[in-house]
């Protein structure tokens, strides 16, 4: 099958691309690495009059530090993330969860904007960004601004993104040196799309932080499970991350099953955590 017909634009610069799509607001629609929106766009799972390809945007495309946060490009490559110093330095999460990401194949063209644009519930990014508190920038007609992630996820595929505004970086708070983590995930094959996922933070003053996707309309933040690992009782907060979530059941996993998996994964990840913490401090 092939998409219905479209207009396609392919702008220079930021100014450029927002006002292309304050222009066509509603009926516009931004293409990064295509990933996702290709084939939705090929089986007429939707359609736009327009595309807006920003790829010639060079100035999208980077990875640095930028205060407490590591800052990253809207065109920024998965593949670019997952073998970046800086991130395994400011940010270790994430080049782990990385991995767990689609296929090499699919990292290299991929982009972290369009990935949290794009606001599956079951990728890892966006369970990344919540867990660690992070945020977006986005840039429209009338200037920039910045949504923290639980203010930016709105529901399936939905976010606070305005049609007219691009999404231009993601901000993740830096980790503390000596902090452990983990992602783990449950999908049938490797680069599947998760059934559960999980992404765990264990930081060197006891406390936690979890970011849980395929298990709600949106990823989540359990902090209660986060309290219970503070206080030392990793069964407790797989169980509390279990009742927070809100699963449905598909052709992959009733809603029982994964909630089930958000608890053992969530335990699991809890202890590999502390492990690597632990492991990085007796270092």
């Amino acid at each position: 099958m092939k998409p219905s017909i479209f207009g396609y634009l392919s702008p220079d610069t930021r100014a450029e691309a927002i006002a292309a799509l304050s222009r066509y607001a509603g009926d516009a629609k931004v293409l990064a690495g295509g990933q996702s929106l290709v084939p939705l766009l090929n089986f007429r799972l939707t359609s736009f009059r327009y595309l807006v390809d920003i790829n010639r945007i060079g100035d999208l495309a980077y990875i640095r530090s930028d205060g407490d946060c590591l800052a990253i490009g809207a065109l920024t490559r998965h593949h670019a993330v997952e073998l970046s110093a800086d991130a395994a330095r400011d940010c270790a999460i994430l080049p782990e969860a990385m991995q767990f990401v689609g296929h090499p194949v699919i990292r290299e063209r991929g982009t972290c904007g369009g990935s949290i644009a794009h606001a599956d519930p079951s990728a890892e990014l966006p369970a990344v960004l919540t867990a660690l508190g992070g945020s977006v920038v986005l840039e429209g007609p009338s200037g920039a601004r910045t949504v923290d992630a639980e203010d930016f996820f709105l529901g399936y595929l939905m976010t606070s993104q305005q049609p007219d505004e691009l999404l231009v970086e993601t901000r993740f708070p830096k980790l503390p040196a000596g902090t452990g983590v983990a992602f783990e995930e449950l999908a049938r094959r490797h680069g599947d799309f998760a059934i559960v996922g999980v992404a765990c933070a264990a930081l060197p003053d006891g406390s936690f932080r979890l970011g849980i996707c395929g298990a709600s309309s949106v990823p989540f933040r359990p902090r209660d499970a986060e309290h219970a690992a503070a206080d030392g009782d990793l069964t407790l907060a797989g169980h509390l991350a279990a009742g927070q979530s809100e699963p449905e059941a598909d052709l992959h996993a009733t809603a029982e099953y994964r909630r089930a998996m958000v608890s053992t994964l969530t335990q699991r990840a809890l202890r590999r955590a502390v492990e690597r913490k632990e492991g990085s401090t007796r270092g």
